[in-house]
């Protein structure tokens, strides 16, 4: 499944037990099994609707996954593992239970709608290590410089960490495969940090890319949206409501600068099938 690009395997793990960070290297390796930006699981819950697990390429468990958690709710509710009726459903996380609001269309989840949780401001809890007259928040326009390539960092944890970057230059030409690993294993940042580049363009819209710790570059990231529509916010370029496009697709985000960050964005199904190995 994916959600605007941004790509999954799923696995219904009720009754499942593996060692799921080996399994999700195998199943997400784009050369030598399915490929994916991460692996979903569907456990049980004491607390909510179901329970997500999600773990990364190279096997590091991710807290929280806004496109992830979409196609999650789909799976749950199109297979009846949940009761199609419900709306909106609760999943836990390990960032805690999210709300997730399912769009219909012709009989399917098309799209969905999360409410994310409120941002995380304060340096030490996004977690980035800063000199303690700094400590708290917010943080914006941190300056960085890797190797001549000189940024500004606005940091904001959605359940895991984020820092953004606002540039002038178009992010089509920004070098993210060479600064994105530097930025996201920087010493400052004890848990690694997703990193964002974003173009501010005119109204409630803004371009981006975003490296996942744990992945790489990938082609849309839930909570790296929201944190961007957080940054912005805070900076005064966009409102409460901002259109970020990414390279597979565009995320609305609403947020009234207080509140939860709600995330509105396309979820599909490709496939189904089973792994033989």
């Amino acid at each position: 499944m994916h959600g605007a690009g941004n790509d999954y395997v799923l696995l219904d793990a009720r009754d499942m037990e593996a060692d799921w960070s080996a399994l999700a290297k195998s199943l997400c390796d784009r050369h030598m099994g399915v490929g994916a930006d991460g692996l979903l699981l569907v456990l049980p819950s004491a607390s909510a609707d179901v329970r997500m697990r999600m773990y990364n390429p190279d096997g590091s468990e991710a807290e929280m996954c806004g496109n992830g958690i979409r196609c999650l709710a789909k799976y749950v509710l199109e297979r009846d593992i949940v009761d199609r009726k419900k709306s909106p459903i609760n999943i836990e996380t390990m960032s805690g239970i999210r709300v997730v609001e399912p769009i219909w269309y012709d009989g399917k989840v098309d799209r969905a709608r999360v409410a994310m949780g409120e941002p995380e401001l304060r340096s030490e809890r996004v977690p980035v290590s800063l000199s303690e007259d700094m400590a708290g928040g917010p943080v914006l326009d941190y300056p960085i410089d890797l190797d001549g390539t000189a940024l500004d960092l606005t940091f904001v944890s959605m359940g895991n960490p984020h820092a953004v970057a606002f540039i002038e230059s178009p992010v089509s030409r920004f070098p993210l495969h060479r600064i994105g690993p530097e930025v996201e294993r920087h010493a400052m940042f004890p848990n690694k940090v997703n990193f964002s580049i974003v173009n501010v363009k005119e109204g409630r819209w803004v371009v981006a890319r975003v490296w996942e710790r744990g992945v790489g570059e990938t082609l849309a990231c839930g909570t790296g949206a929201c944190a961007i529509a957080v940054a912005s916010r805070l900076h005064g370029y966009t409102g409460d409501e901002v259109d970020i496009t990414l390279p597979g697709g565009v995320l609305t985000i609403f947020w009234d600068g207080v509140g939860q960050v709600y995330l509105e964005g396309p979820v599909v199904e490709v496939f189904e099938g089973e792994w033989m190995i």
